[in-house]
């Protein structure tokens, strides 16, 4: 062995996980074809069947997750200011409410 860890491109990845799901070969022709462990496309078959309805969903979630991002900073700009506000007015109150 010679301990060099080999990293595979995501589309590398997808092609193998692809021709495993199409099942014309085995996991071990696939294996010697591709020169990667059965393990690894098992491993990589699996992912594809667990996260392919993610593959669909992607743009509306991310999109509505920018919405909701700018709506939440924009909430916190207003708080912020809001309570920059108050606090300055609060320190001008003399008496049990305002500042010693």
């Amino acid at each position: 062995m010679s301990g060099i860890r080999r990293n595979f491109s995501a589309d590398f990845k997808a092609k193998v996980a692809l021709a495993a799901l199409k099942g014309d070969k085995t996991v071990s022709e696939l294996a010697s074809q591709y020169q990667v462990h059965p393990y690894q496309i098992s491993h990589w078959k699996q992912q594809l069947v667990e996260q392919a309805s993610t593959v669909f969903g992607k743009t509306e979630s991310a999109s509505n997750d920018g919405n909701e991002v700018k709506e939440l900073r924009a909430k916190i700009g207003q708080l912020t200011m809001e309570n920059d506000f108050l606090s300055r007015g609060l320190g001008r109150l003399t008496g049990p409410l305002g500042k010693r």
